[in-house]
């Protein structure tokens, strides 16, 4: 279902490292599946996170199914329209659509009976950020990019969707505020390219993008660490 993995990041022939282990089928495989789960993963925490913001914001079923489908496929979407990929991926593969859907139906049933904490909407969405950086990393790379331009499209996939989402549920998105959001997926998607060379086919450098992303963010949600503003404290627009 992802076959595109299996061209990722591998140098020219002469170019390959000595170790087998690192170009073999069974090294693909690993990284096909982990690409694979990975996407799952990122597309049920991020049509939670849509489905728990349209709840807050009382929506009825057919909203927060609306909302959870459109959150867990809009940074992928974005991607793949900036990229050339016609159709989006959701389009060739529903699989990720009726994820989304089932997502949000599903948490719309377990909210009529328990009122889920804020904190649990700040963790998915901080999951979700980092598994569709990954994403989007990945699935440039894949295409020959230049690697500055897989770090972007890692970003763009990985706050796509949360933008989308805090849009319909009129609030202001949290790129557009002090949170370390953008800076965290661009740190994570930098941290992939850069390892890519070291394990051309192997799952480090997603592990260590994925880490790097969820670990800032959730980081800075514990400690409330922001980023500076424009202007002094004496400023006036």
């Amino acid at each position: 279902m992802l076959g595109w993995v299996t061209r990722r990041r591998l140098p020219p022939p002469g170019q390959r490292p000595s170790c087998p282990d690192l170009c073999s089928p069974p090294g693909l495989a690993v990284l096909e599946n982990l690409i694979f789960y990975l996407n799952l993963l990122g597309t049920m925490v991020f049509a939670l996170s849509g489905a728990l913001s349209a709840g807050r914001r009382r929506f009825d079923l057919s909203g927060v199914v609306l909302v959870a489908c459109v959150v867990g496929v809009g940074g992928g979407t974005l991607r793949d329209l900036l990229l050339g990929l016609t159709p989006v991926f959701w389009v060739r593969e529903p699989l990720w659509l009726g994820v989304s859907a089932a997502t949000g139906a599903a948490l719309f049933v377990i909210g009529r009976r328990w009122q889920p904490p804020y904190r649990l909407f700040l963790s998915a969405d901080a999951l979700g950020l980092g598994t569709f950086t990954v994403i989007g990393v990945e699935r440039a790379l894949a295409l020959g990019l230049h690697p500055a331009i897989a770090v972007l499209m890692g970003a763009l996939t990985g706050v796509g969707g949360g933008f989308l989402r805090d849009v319909l549920c009129g609030e202001i998105p949290l790129i557009l505020q002090r949170e370390i959001y953008v800076t965290a997926a661009l740190a994570g998607g930098a941290a992939l390219v850069l390892l890519a060379p070291a394990a051309p086919v192997g799952p480090w450098p997603t592990l260590a993008c994925l880490l790097v992303v969820v670990g800032l963010r959730l980081a800075a949600i514990h400690w409330n660490l922001n980023l500076p503003v424009f202007g002094g404290r004496g400023w006036r627009g």
